[in-house]
């Protein structure tokens, strides 16, 4: 099988940072997560692995794959949760790459979108299968007309993971604001940090993959300030990101780790922000 080329230094090249990370945590964690999709779809994509690998022994690396492992799963819980009361309801993946959370929370009666630009999109219908209601929006998130694809008849709950960080806030306001005011009754659920943190990721992570086209970046040091006082057509909360939905005591999670779990939702106020839409 023909595997599926990945350019370097750009925004597509983006989708493998989280993927490899979903890879690493399923074999380093596999009592505590497991993602056997993102270890078969990393075999598949023509890729230049090596600055990964090379750092996947160290600690930063591994604490960095149980930091996405938690951050599918507490995005998952937003998920399921909105499902026990709308299970009919649209689940939209905003900024999907290869992720398939949503496949993941299929309760059978739900429809399933995954957002993203043209280019992953296609890469996305090529290498991960579909259902009759599982559907691909290839779309810019800040050209509403993606709005138009969404049946929220029954409900809508939309999630990104690690998507928002490369927003300028203006177009973030912009974004939630429509959706607000499209999808009522629906819910919004995403990872924030602080700007200390993202400025770590920019440093480390992604300038590490060499990725250089991405500049700006969306941070939230204060949820009341940077958030909820402008989505007055919803109500905003959040939760920690490492440990607001699971208490890491897993025994394949190192005593460090946990430690550094609780200076990452305290000092680096990463979390896990949740919008319900009036309506």
């Amino acid at each position: 099988m023909d595997k599926m080329h990945i350019e370097k230094d750009t925004v597509q090249e983006t989708l493998v940072i989280p993927l490899y990370g979903r890879k690493l945590c399923t074999e380093r964690f596999p009592s505590l997560f497991q993602d056997p999709k993102a270890v078969e779809l990393i075999d598949r994509l023509d890729y230049d692995y090596e600055a990964f690998a090379t750092k996947a022994s160290k600690l930063s690396q591994e604490f960095g794959a149980l930091e996405v492992a938690m951050r599918q799963t507490d995005l998952a819980f937003e998920v399921r949760d909105y499902l026990s009361t709308h299970p009919n309801a649209a689940v939209v993946n905003l900024g999907c790459g290869l992720d398939q959370t949503g496949e993941n929370c299929d309760n059978g009666t739900c429809k399933i979108y995954n957002v993203d630009f043209p280019d992953i999109i296609e890469i996305r219908d090529q290498l991960v299968e579909k259902n009759d209601r599982t559907f691909t929006v290839a779309a810019d998130l800040n050209d509403l007309v993606w709005f138009d694809r969404i049946d929220a008849s029954d409900g809508a709950v939309f999630f990104a993971a690690g998507v928002f960080y490369y927003f300028k806030k203006e177009d973030i306001q912009r974004l939630f604001t429509a959706m607000a005011k499209r999808f009522p009754g629906g819910r919004l659920a995403f990872d924030a940090a602080g700007t200390r943190a993202v400025k770590i990721m920019f440093k480390t992570m992604v300038k590490d993959a060499g990725i250089t086209s991405v500049t700006d970046y969306f941070s939230v040091d204060d949820l009341q300030r940077d958030v909820a006082s402008w989505m007055i057509d919803g109500k905003v909360s959040s939760r920690g990101y490492m440990l607001g939905y699971n208490d890491l005591k897993d025994p394949s999670v190192p005593g460090l780790f946990r430690l550094l779990a609780k200076v990452a939702d305290g000092f680096m106020k990463m979390c896990i922000v949740r919008i319900d839409f009036n309506g």
